[in-house]
């Protein structure tokens, strides 16, 4: 058998599955950011008139799947598996969106790196023959995720400058066998990398190690350089963290040039108190789903490196007082 795995830690695609299409919905402080007329939906508040930010959310990746859908115009039927992911405890808000959509479901956690994990995923099983078309669908939730990982909202705590805002957003994506769309060429699958950060506030600096990682491998396993892409987005380290792994890379003899970005620089400015930017894996998948996806078909972009990030902590294990462990997954999408 022909492996397909390249170097290290890349898979090449023989059959690069199409991206068919793409949906996002949004809260009302992303849609007011300068990404704002890239979303397809803005929600008028955080809780849109459900019960609870949780249902809100479910929701929300519900909405954004279905649109992928109807963009697609491809029968649910003919739709083999569905992959989804969220910040929060045994994936409730994928958990319950699959249950509305009654599709075969493949739920997966990597935290801000799962839209680019799910992309990875699902790449795989349609190269492998395994599916005609996969639905990928990723979000997050400020106050949920709030909730769960820090302080009750109702506090008002004082927020670290270094800490990130987490993005309301749900993103989604069809992928199909045949079609026409961006491809998704190659995918590099990321090593969990530790360096002992134990600040909550400050995870783009616990997860920017793990992005560098497989950043470096990325390049070595394909005999590439930064400059053979046209934009290499984080997803999402911030502007602290996007600066630190600007430096390991720099340190490793990699210099990234200009189009080394991150989808939480990019969907927040400076005049909507984010600090640090923006975080939550609803991040990379509105800002991929929506402006990316657009500068693809645009003709802008012609190869595109996604490197979704993850700190792969806890509520429990932060209590317990452990480490922050970061993760890194690569795809790239090529019109």
């Amino acid at each position: 058998m022909d492996l397909k795995r390249r170097g290290n830690q890349t898979v090449v695609f023989a059959n690069p599955p199409v991206i068919l299409s793409s949906y996002t919905v949004v809260g009302p402080k992303e849609g007011e950011g300068p990404l704002g007329k890239t979303f397809n939906k803005i929600q008028k508040d955080q809780i849109n008139g459900e019960k609870s930010w949780e249902v809100t959310e479910s929701k929300m990746l519900q909405e954004a799947m279905q649109g992928a859908i109807d963009q697609a115009g491809i029968p649910k039927e003919e739709i083999d598996f569905m992959l989804a992911g969220d910040l929060l405890n045994q994936l409730i808000s994928s958990n319950f969106a699959a249950r509305q959509m009654a599709l075969p479901f493949i739920g997966l956690y990597g935290a801000c790196s799962t839209m680019a994990l799910s992309m990875a995923v699902g790449s795989m099983l349609i190269d492998g023959g395994f599916a005609r078309h996969v639905l990928i669908g990723v979000s997050s939730h400020h106050d949920t995720a709030e909730r769960q990982f820090r302080l009750p909202t109702e506090q008002g705590a004082q927020r670290a400058m270094c800490a990130q805002w987490t993005v309301t957003g749900a993103g989604s994506l069809l992928l199909g066998k045949n079609g026409n769309g961006p491809r998704i060429t190659s995918a590099t699958i990321g090593r969990v990398l530790d360096f002992d950060v134990n600040d909550v506030n400050n995870m783009g600096a616990a997860m920017a190690p793990a992005v560098s990682d497989t950043i470096i491998n990325h390049l070595h396993d394909l005999q590439r350089k930064p400059q053979d892409y046209d934009l290499i987005a984080s997803g999402d380290l911030g502007t602290v963290g996007l600066a630190l792994a600007g430096e390991v890379l720099k340190k490793s003899g990699v210099n990234m040039g200009a189009q080394f970005t991150d989808c939480g620089v990019l969907i927040y400015d400076s005049s909507q108190d984010v600090h640090s930017g923006g975080s939550g894996c609803g991040c990379s998948s509105v800002v991929f789903s929506g402006t990316i996806m657009q500068r693809i078909k645009a003709g802008e972009l012609k190869r595109v490196l996604l490197v979704g990030s993850g700190a792969l902590h806890s509520a429990t294990s932060m209590l317990q007082g452990e480490s922050i462990p970061g993760i890194g997954h690569a795809v790239v999408i090529e019109a």
